[in-house]
């Protein structure tokens, strides 16, 4: 092979390394900035507008009407981890001890990483005499929540990257023998990082029981019998939804209907 087909074969494969590289900061960047441009300014002044007044009414003391701007926002999408911690605030002023416990929990979704949440979930679950497993019955739940808390979807998205232009570097110039270790390294380390949020995905979705005494139903429907009563806080698997109505399992195991207005979606 001469030098000018040499120097053009390096060429070509420094391109293509430039180009994946690209490639998947411009991945990175639509990634995270794409989220949060989506709303557009004047909804984003409205909703911090009652964002701000939920918080006056509840330094007032009229925890209901905050709640139920709190509810609002959630509900056309305005979600945020600061949104739930003041929902949370509120409802446990008001007594409400299950609805601000499952505040807690969806602000600790949207935010893993704040240990402020998951302190005073702890604090939450001591008061209403809840066991660990009673607010996690589902391991894969944690699984998720450390896949979302250090992006290991993105990690195993570079490092795939990492190989796949190392093994392309090797095709196209096979005398760079040093970058097999970085190939095949960065291939291994992707996939077993993948495993982790592929693994999150599958835990089941759970919910809260936000209402003192909502009972455990033995039909989806509004003439169903009570056959027991869920605990106020408990977080349980949802096994599937019926119109206004979840089919949930308990931690002694029970099965039943509830209110989807009492077990409210945590994931």
């Amino acid at each position: 092979m001469t030098r000018a087909a040499s120097m053009r074969r390096l060429a070509l494969v420094r391109a293509a390394g430039r180009a994946l590289a690209l490639a998947s900061v411009t991945w990175l960047l639509a990634t995270v900035a794409v989220p949060a441009a989506a709303a557009p300014a004047p909804a984003a002044a409205a909703a911090q507008q009652q964002f701000r007044q939920a918080g006056e009414l509840a330094r007032g003391g009229d925890y209901p009407k905050a709640i139920a701007i709190y509810e609002q926002l959630a509900a056309s999408g305005v979600e945020s981890a600061s949104l739930y911690w003041n929902w949370a605030q509120a409802a446990s002023a008001r007594g409400t001890m299950g609805e601000a416990l499952w505040a807690l929990l969806r602000a600790r979704e949207l935010d893993p990483a704040d240990r402020a949440v998951q302190r005073e979930i702890e604090r939450l679950r001591e008061a209403a005499n809840l066991d660990k497993a009673e607010i996690a019955p589902d391991p894969l739940a944690s699984v998720a929540r450390a896949s979302r808390r250090f992006r290991l979807d993105m990690v195993a998205v570079l490092l795939l990257v990492i190989s796949l232009a190392a093994h392309a570097a090797l095709k196209w110039r096979p005398s760079a023998r040093r970058l097999v270790p970085v190939a095949w390294t960065a291939l291994a380390v992707g996939i077993a990082v993948a495993v982790v949020p592929v693994a999150g995905a599958l835990a089941r979705p759970t919910g809260a029981v936000v209402r003192r005494g909502a009972p455990l139903l033995d039909a989806a429907s509004p003439t169903a019998q009570s056959v027991g009563t869920l605990r106020e806080g408990e977080v349980m698997p949802i096994l599937e939804a019926s119109g206004d109505y979840v089919r949930v399992e308990d931690s002694s195991g029970a099965r039943g209907w509830a209110a989807a207005a009492d077990v409210r979606a945590v994931d």
